[in-house]
């Protein structure tokens, strides 16, 4: 294993499909966020796990950037006109996924062993590992009071007034096994485009998890998911400007300070660059094409490369 990918969210799935277009499955992991995991009507729901999965797989709704292509509704439907609980859509085929998963942990399986008998079904060799194999929540505290995740996401559609997060569980939870024996190996981490409150926060909130990442010596590169003072997909521009803190780069790169050997500026930020007190390379980072994605994976890898000193 050569380089580690910590990800969640559409973006991060995005130059996740960049790294996996050009590293080879032994060369590449990736350290999903489970925070947004949740029960809903009787199933295990892994939404980050699941859009990371599907991108790579090559089966994701592009469109809407969750679920599956070519998906279907008729449970939903059918539900609906049954009175039952629809604000979390899940397609026909999506429920299969989420089916299996929920069986397996039922009969003892870890997450991460779930996951990968999931990925080896959809033809995927990569190590897709969740940060623990132990339950953390993240809630949302808002104006109005604590919500749960998809509540605030997908319920209320990021309407409430953020005023800062929890990440129930996390302190006694452990990182992936798997992750850990892949550390000493080790030549790179990149920090995707994702929101960093609630898509990375949790991955290291994960006691020891931040520190073995520091400690295995590694570069560390994020890629801004702040462009010219917005967020290109989700609420983190919102969530910036809520929480009282400026919504640009610098204000990621502060967030991520100690922790973080670099950060990638998009074109739109190129001013920033030489004043954050850490490495910065400027590059394209908005990832409309598939050649976008490539092309920011490969600038993040020579960044990391530039950063071992060649």
């Amino acid at each position: 294993m050569a380089f580690l990918a910590l990800t969640g969210g559409i973006g991060g799935a995005k130059l996740g499909l960049g790294l996996a277009r050009i590293l080879d499955p032994g060369a590449l992991g990736f350290v999903v966020n489970t925070g947004d995991d949740f029960e809903h009507l009787g199933l295990h729901i892994s939404p980050d796990m699941d859009t990371l999965t599907y991108t790579l797989a090559g089966i994701s709704n592009t469109a809407t950037g969750w679920g599956r292509r070519d998906e279907t509704w008729r449970f939903m439907a059918a539900l609906e006109a049954l009175g039952g609980e629809t604000w979390f859509r899940l397609g026909d085929a999506d429920m299969a996924l989420h089916h299996s998963r929920t069986e397996m942990l039922k009969a003892g399986a870890s997450l991460t062993e779930a996951t990968r008998t999931l990925s080896a079904k959809l033809g995927l060799a990569y190590a897709i590992l969740p940060m623990s194999d132990d339950p953390v929540r993240t809630l949302v505290h808002t104006a109005d009071g604590p919500l749960a995740f998809q509540h605030y996401f997908v319920r209320d559609r990021c309407r409430p007034q953020v005023t800062g997060f929890e990440f129930a569980g996390a302190e006694a939870a452990s990182p992936c096994p798997d992750l850990l024996a892949l550390l000493p190996v080790c030549e790179g981490v990149v920090v995707c485009p994702s929101n960093p409150f609630v898509s990375i926060d949790p991955i290291l909130a994960v006691p020891g998890l931040k520190t073995a990442l520091k400690a295995c010596g590694a570069p560390i590169v994020a890629v801004s998911p702040i462009v010219g003072g917005a967020s290109i997909k989700g609420p983190t521009a919102k969530m910036m400007r809520e929480l009282g803190v400026p919504s640009t780069a610098a204000q990621v790169a502060e967030h991520y300070r100690g922790f973080i050997d670099g950060l990638i500026l998009d074109a739109q930020d190129a001013g920033l660059h030489g004043t954050l007190g850490l490495p910065t390379r400027v590059e394209p980072s908005v990832m409309a094409s598939l050649a976008d994605r490539e092309r920011l994976a490969g600038a993040a890898l020579d960044f990391i490369k530039e950063l071992r000193g060649g």
